[in-house]
């Protein structure tokens, strides 16, 4: 009898353990250890997009990211369920997951005729060995041999399997103090024979504007609902976003000519180096309009084919600004700095050039970026400061609808769409 209740506690805190997440582990898009780069999670065969799948779908994620440290790594992986919010859930891992509580990254290959030398990683998932029973929020949470060695943890989302309709448009905000500078999302549910009951206080809904967290509008409520409709129409300010500017944008796919908004190419210091055309602030310019790919990058090599023949450069990035910049810094920002400030994108300012100056170690491929700036003290993103706001600019968002139904212990995500900004 002893015997029989030690093994339950054993399993019962077995389950608990896994799932958690060490102390300074954030539900968040992060990278904790030094040497990883170019983390990218995607759905399967896209260069970009949201991580976004449905469940039980033969659709799959692929994590992809380089290790340029000599050391060896045991990399291991596990998914943890979150609220819609990105609290931790209450679900225990055996609830959403069949199959390996955790398993290894096996599939890795080493660069090839690169002057950085690397080692490339990928992981697609869900896979026969570990497979996702319950929608919602996922942290992807990779960690090198040990649980409490963490290395990178992304944020993705499995919707349920027949998901609820969603339509909606974005237009120039209602409110007209912010008719020139903000878009409105306005967007309804349609359930249809599905019961929600106390829709007030179990639905919920998020808005990303182009792939972002640190902007995105998390745990909206509806506004009015009829049967088999939730509207989340509104007219104040509860679901609008700046518009700020179309993304700038450089081509380092080859390190044989200049690319698009390349100056120079060459190799010093026994490093590859690109040299970027110019930057000029814009914050109270016209809007101008062009196609970019929403401040996402892809990698590719137009010199060489081969697999894993992407090098890496150092790029540099210099912005004229005639006005002062004070009470805070600039920021280089997007994909390329994983949607966060890195210190390393910050910008510092050149008594005898007169620009603003930082250099990236990016892999070759195309990218869009802004410069945005961050208040003295605080985390704010400010990406109006340099870009210029505008309504017309052509931002994609994604709408995701969340339900925590009334004796559950977490937030399926029962619907999603994608609308764009458009010019009519």
């Amino acid at each position: 009898m002893k015997s029989k209740w030690f093994m339950l506690w054993l399993l019962s805190s077995w389950i608990s353990v896994f799932g958690q997440i060490p102390e300074g582990v954030t539900p968040e898009d992060r990278v904790y250890v030094d040497g990883i780069w170019s983390v990218k999670l995607c759905p399967d065969g896209a260069d970009f997009g949201i991580p976004l799948i449905r469940l039980n779908s033969a659709d799959y994620l692929k994590l992809s990211f380089d290790n340029l440290e000599t050391d060896s790594r045991y990399l291991r992986y596990t998914l943890i369920h979150c609220s819609h919010d990105w609290q931790i859930s209450e679900l225990n891992p055996l609830e959403y997951l069949d199959g390996f509580m955790e398993d290894d990254i096996s599939d890795y290959s080493y660069s090839f005729n690169t002057i950085q030398h690397y080692t490339h990683y990928e992981l697609l998932f869900p896979n026969e060995r570990s497979r996702v029973l319950k929608s919602g929020n996922y942290l992807l949470y990779v960690f090198d041999g040990d649980r409490d060695v963490p290395v990178l943890t992304r944020r993705l989302m499995i919707a349920e399997e027949s998901p609820v309709g969603i339509t909606g448009e974005v237009h120039a905000a209602s409110d007209v103090n912010e008719r020139f500078s903000k878009q409105e999302i306005d967007f309804a549910v349609h359930v249809r024979s599905f019961n929600i009951p106390n829709p007030s206080q179990t639905l919920r809904a998020n808005i990303l504007q182009n792939g972002r967290w640190d902007n995105a509008i998390i745990g909206l409520k509806y506004r009015s609902g009829k049967p088999g409709e939730y509207s989340f129409d509104y007219d104040n300010n509860e679901n609008t976003m700046d518009g700020s500017a179309e993304f700038r944008f450089f081509d380092i796919k080859s390190l044989r000519y200049n690319g698009s908004r390349i100056v120079s190419v060459g190799f010093k210091d026994r490093t590859n180096q690109a040299y970027l055309l110019e930057d000029v602030a814009r914050p109270f310019g016209a809007y101008e309009s062009k196609a970019t790919i929403k401040g996402h990058c892809y990698y590719k090599n137009e010199d060489y084919e081969g697999r894993n023949s992407e090098d890496y450069v150092l790029t540099h990035f210099a912005l004229k600004c005639d006005f002062p910049v004070t009470d805070g810094d600039l920021y280089v920002f997007g994909e390329l700095t994983d949607w966060q400030i890195h210190p390393d994108a910050r910008l510092s300012f050149n008594e005898k050039t007169h620009y603003w100056e930082t250099s990236l170690y990016l892999k070759q491929g195309y990218y869009n970026y802004q410069y945005v700036f961050v208040p003295t003290g605080t985390t704010t993103i400010d990406n109006v400061y340099i870009e210029g706001n505008h309504w017309e600019t052509l931002n994609d968002y994604a709408i995701l609808v969340y339900l925590k139904e009334e004796g559950t212990r977490y937030d399926k995500l029962i619907g999603f769409t994608y609308l764009s900004m458009k010019h009519f």
